[in-house]
């Protein structure tokens, strides 16, 4: 008997793999998938794009406690790191209205230094509450008001006593008496003083947007007025006696004054040239102008001219009330040059060593 014989399985397989025949199944459909979806990813992005997620700002809480009391008074909230001590100012005057921007001084401390209104908050930071202590500085008034309050009244009261009203001599001494030419000389010399400082005040410097107590203008009102008071009665009195050594004494003196007011103007003015073109990185420096070259030589030279100025008109009129007053106003000069020139050593160091503060060698 014959059999029939079978083909094996691996056989049969064998046979449809020589005729160049797929097998069909689920493998092979994998293996299509996978690279259909590869040529899809190559040719460009499906996916939309990551969304860009904002950083966070932190906000700083500014607790504001009375100076003397340690008592809360108000949260100054949702502060952010870029803003001034005086918008700090704003927002504490929106919380309370009875205390202006300008009469509120803000401390670190009880007993510390009082806070400049472009310090930066995130400087002041330690954690994200800041505690700041608070204290009433009172009426304020600007800088500018200031400065032409002191100035304008001494002008105008010199006037009144140049022109003698009947009020301040005897009507009939003003009117007999001679006036010696020192005297006309001395109403001119006062008056461009103040009209100089008067001028630059509105013209020349650029004078900051702060303010100063209403005390200490009254302060310096009492000075300057009270001192042109005294100086211009005994000047202007129709029994003043001209100086010792006549005319050469007093033209010496006017051109020695006429020459300081002209060297303070333009030192206030190259001041203000080099602040208004930005460099502050050197130390105030002469120009062609030989009025400046006093910068070689000390490092306040306004103030140096300034003295200058009320020395001459000391010795051009030999009247003791303006040595008095040019012996005060050295004394304050001395102590603004000295504040100025230590910040000078301590900004620049080089060139500042070999000057001095006011007077040339000297001091």
């Amino acid at each position: 008997m014959f059999r029939r014989h079978k083909p094996s399985t691996p056989e049969h397989k064998k046979d449809f793999a020589v005729h160049g025949a797929v097998l069909p199944g689920p493998q092979n459909d994998m293996r299509s998938f996978f690279n259909l979806s590869q040529l899809v990813l190559c040719a460009g992005q499906l996916r939309s794009p990551p969304i860009l997620r904002h950083s966070k700002i932190t906000y700083f809480e500014v607790e504001i406690l009375d100076a003397q009391s340690k008592r809360q008074i108000c949260v100054v909230d949702k502060v952010p790191p870029s803003s001034t001590l005086l918008d700090v100012k704003h927002k504490f005057h929106k919380a309370c209205p009875q205390w202006n921007p300008s009469r509120i001084g803000l401390r670190l401390e009880r007993n510390g230094p009082y806070l400049k209104d472009s310090v930066s908050i995130q400087s002041l930071a330690v954690s994200s509450i800041i505690t700041l202590y608070f204290t009433d500085l009172g009426q304020q008034v600007s800088w500018t008001t200031v400065f032409l309050t002191e100035y304008s009244g001494p002008l105008l009261i010199y006037l009144l006593f140049y022109i003698r009203l009947s009020s301040i001599y005897a009507e009939e001494e003003s009117m007999e008496s001679f006036r010696h030419p020192v005297v006309h000389l001395a109403c001119f010399c006062h008056c461009l003083h103040y009209v100089r400082h008067l001028l630059e005040t509105l013209f020349v410097h650029k004078i900051s947007g702060g303010h100063t107590p209403l005390k200490n203008m009254i302060k310096g009102c009492a000075f300057y007025w009270g001192f042109t008071s005294w100086i211009a009665y005994y000047v202007n009195h129709p029994r003043y006696t001209p100086p010792s050594f006549g005319n050469r004494q007093v033209i010496f003196a006017a051109l020695v004054f006429l020459m300081c007011e002209v060297g303070n103007h333009f030192i206030n003015v190259a001041l203000v040239q080099q602040n208004h073109s930005g460099n502050k990185t050197s130390f105030p420096s002469p120009t062609y102008n030989p009025f400046t070259w006093l910068f070689t030589l000390v490092s306040c030279p306004n103030y140096t001219y300034e003295i200058g100025s009320w020395i001459s008109f000391t010795v051009m009129t030999q009247t003791l009330p303006v040595g008095i007053f040019a012996f005060l106003m050295a004394i304050q000069m001395a102590l603004w040059a000295q504040k100025k020139h230590r910040l000078y050593l301590k900004k620049y160091n080089t060139g500042v060593l070999r000057k001095t503060a006011m007077i040339p060698f000297i001091f």
